[in-house]
């Protein structure tokens, strides 16, 4: 029991910068090696609504993305995002992409260019995915896109005019899509896309979003005008989990290159470091307070 006592005494006497090495070492581990530490994650049932409601779309079915986030908040939306595009190519999709911000535009590209780059899924623009350009207006564009797409929109984001896109012949308005998957970080978001779009023409609609506006969006879940919602990195990394054992149970897939790896996502691997970082933490915390006592005790 005394050499118990002073072990415990010792750790909580170690020098802080072994400490703070150690957490630095459970953030890199994780981020920088995915493949050595992958901590399971339990998906929630909303992450999971979304999964089984873009799963049962078919082979040419349109599905129009829509990008309302930036810088600030694309370690939380963006991988999700990558999850998304990475479903609906795998299952021969049609997408359409639409910014609602302007940093949208360039978040829709990144994340195109991050799963076409991959070279996991045989895809090419203007047959199998379009880019919209920036337009002002928030909820105005969300209503034209309703009622009259190509009032807004004349060409793609490289200047093609939409008359001469493939994919877009009897593309027109809102009806014209079978689902609307929303990326949202604030305003316009999810709840607008319901007010002036999805619901009035019964248009499907899921969402993505930061945590905290999970609350503001859960009513329009609940009544089922939202159709599953991904909240925040938890629920990013819980897609990336189902959409990557979707993938690897269905490698013979025609649109999967079958000789490119597929790899866990950056979500799953930012809550395997946010986790342990935290769980090595409690531990020190826990130490230091037995070791505080110890001290006093001897005293």
């Amino acid at each position: 029991m005394e050499l118990l006592n002073k072990i415990f005494i010792k750790l909580g006497q170690l020098d802080r910068r072994f400490i703070f090495i150690l957490i630095g070492l459970s953030v890199l581990i994780p981020l920088l090696r995915p493949d050595w530490i992958n901590i399971p994650i339990k998906t929630t049932s909303n992450s999971r609504i979304v999964f089984e409601e873009l799963n049962s779309l078919k082979s040419g079915d349109k599905v129009l993305l829509s990008f309302e986030y930036g810088a600030s908040t694309k370690p939380e939306i963006h991988p999700m995002s990558v999850a998304v595009l990475q479903h609906l190519f795998s299952k021969g999709i049609k997408v359409y992409t639409v910014p609602l911000w302007p940093e949208g535009l360039m978040m829709a590209k990144f994340a195109i260019e991050e799963v076409v780059s991959s070279n996991l899924f045989k895809v090419k623009e203007h047959i199998d995915y379009v880019s919209l350009p920036y337009k002002a207006g928030g909820e105005i564009i969300i209503r034209g896109i309703a009622t009259d797409l190509r009032s807004i929109f004349t060409q793609d984001i490289n200047n093609t005019l939409l008359s001469e896109i493939p994919m877009m012949n009897g593309v027109n308005n809102i009806s014209d899509f079978d689902f609307v998957f929303d990326l949202s970080a604030g305003v316009p978001g999810n709840a607008e896309w319901v007010q002036f779009a999805c619901d009035e023409y019964n248009i499907p609609l899921s969402s993505g979003c930061t945590s905290i506006m999970v609350t503001d969006a859960i009513p329009y879940v609940e009544s089922g005008q939202i159709r599953g919602i991904l909240a925040g990195m938890p629920g990013a990394a819980e897609y990336e989990q189902i959409v990557f054992e979707y993938l690897n149970k269905n490698r013979n897939n025609k649109y999967l290159n079958e000789k490119v790896s597929i790899l866990p996502g950056k979500a799953t691997s930012r809550m395997s470091a946010q986790s342990i970082a935290h769980l090595l933490m409690v531990v020190f915390i826990i130490f230091g307070n037995i070791s505080y006592y110890l001290t006093r005790r001897d005293k």
